[in-house]
């Protein structure tokens, strides 16, 4: 076992990396005056304190107990930065964040930065957002603004994975703005507006969007790189398409993916191509052949070396090419196969679409009852929620589908483009069953 305050310190991070309080540890159990003892190195834990503290924080008893390597969290940072291509040295770092005493603020927060994209890589967003938490804390005891934009600008794009939009819009509100204040590198102001474009893009804020778009390519886009450009204009190409221009929306996904050399930056280039062919895909009328031009170029990449988050996304974004496609035998098959996974890493918003397009092959299908209750219980949902646009894509699935017929033999037709007179609105039941005052198509993909 650890000598105090070795104990104390590890155990006080290991709080602390969850967003507990002392009162959520210490449960019926024992005081939040023991505790704090223990935490400051003045009292010695028995073991049947410690047994308790790791069932109360989840972690086996070795990770409050386990020796410790001997070295800091700057050379165990330096060890992974220097270790060769294809190790992984997540573990490694995650048991230094646990063991750091925290008297390097500034190793800490890279740390934690690492291990929180990390998490978001692994499709785990609830662990990248406790991650993300601290280094929020951790920039603004810095009193450094690069890192406070680069902290709040994955923070919203965290939060937003995870539906909460809430969380999402003032974190890339904050970044922009003290991006902005402090006259930031372009790459960082770039990413906190990116942001921002995209929360207003799922609260339904067109007119706002298509202002930071304007914004975007008169004073950024020209001093980006290629693969901040890329993202730029896929960013460009999702609001355009929401307002109803698809072919120029198009025409900028062709230029984005046109910038990025598969050489350069593999992850990007597969992340964008994934997004472009979500996009195209939900277009009036699909780009079928684009979609599946980029969903094959990603998935010759993703096959061997993809994570299983990454896989999933795949797998959701060809059940919704098969749909567009007509073979609805097929999207079934791969839409149950995604929703049925046991560690389902899917943001928010694609797990919902994903949903959408289960329910509505069941209505095609002639469980009409089970699949209209559902579209209605996910359409509330993401009302709550506050994505309006998400929210549109349901009502306007159900009346779309409905509209077909129970018994087409073929996919739902793509509804015709609503007039646009301030976005998207949720549809009626009423309207829903009558296939009138239909909303946008929508689906994931967000690079």
């Amino acid at each position: 076992m650890l000598d105090q305050p070795q104990f104390g310190r590890r155990l006080r991070r290991l709080r602390v990396a969850r967003g507990l309080s002392q009162a959520d540890v210490v449960g019926d159990g024992m005081s939040t005056g023991h505790l704090s003892r223990l935490e400051s190195g003045e009292r010695r834990p028995t073991e049947r304190i410690v047994a308790y503290l790791a069932q109360r924080l989840g972690v086996d008893v070795p990770v409050l107990t386990g020796p410790s390597d001997g070295r800091s969290l700057t050379e165990v940072l330096a060890a992974v930065a220097s270790a060769p291509p294809g190790t992984d040295g997540t573990a490694m770092l995650r048991r230094a964040v646990e063991e750091d005493p925290g008297e390097e603020p500034a190793a800490r927060w890279h740390a934690l930065w690492l291990l929180s994209g990390a998490a978001g890589r692994d499709g785990d967003h609830e662990l990248e957002r406790t991650r993300l938490r601290e280094l929020l804390t951790l920039s603004r005891e810095l009193n450094a603004p690069d890192l406070q934009v680069r902290s709040l600008a994955r923070y919203a794009r965290c939060t937003r994975a995870l539906g909460d939009l809430r969380a999402a819009e003032p974190a890339a509100r904050e970044a922009l703005s003290v991006a902005r204040a402090e006259g930031l590198c372009v790459a960082d102001t770039m990413a906190a507006l990116l942001e921002l474009i995209s929360v207003e893009t799922e609260l339904g804020r067109w007119e706002a969007a298509s202002r930071h778009v304007d914004e975007l390519e008169r004073d950024l886009l020209p001093r980006a790189s290629a693969g901040q450009a890329a993202e730029a204009l896929w960013t460009a190409a999702v609001v355009g398409s929401r307002k109803g221009d698809d072919a120029a929306a198009l025409a900028r996904l062709e230029t984005a993916l046109g910038l990025l050399d598969d050489g350069q930056d593999l992850a990007l280039w597969v992340r964008l191509r994934m997004a472009a062919a979500a996009a195209a895909v939900r277009m009036s009328p699909p780009r079928v052949a684009a979609a599946e031009r980029w969903l094959t170029e990603a998935s010759s990449v993703l096959g061997p070396v993809g994570t299983p988050a990454q896989r999933q996304e795949l797998h959701a974004l060809q059940a919704h090419l098969a749909f567009a496609q007509g073979r609805l035998e097929h999207a079934g098959a791969l839409s149950r196969a995604v929703l049925s996974e046991e560690d389902l890493r899917l943001p928010y918003g694609d797990r919902v679409r994903l949903s959408v397009l289960d329910n509505r092959l069941a209505i095609l299908d002639g469980r009409v009852e089970e699949g209209v209750a559902a579209l209605q219980r996910l359409a509330a949902q993401a009302t709550r929620s506050g994505n309006v646009d998400l929210a549109a894509h349901v009502w306007q699935a159900l009346a779309t589908t409905l509209a077909a017929g129970v018994h087409s033999p073929g996919p739902a037709p793509c509804p015709a483009r609503p007039a646009r007179t301030g976005g998207p609105r949720a549809v009626s039941l009423h309207e829903s069953r009558t296939g009138g005052a239909n909303g946008p198509s929508d689906m994931g993909g967000k690079p």
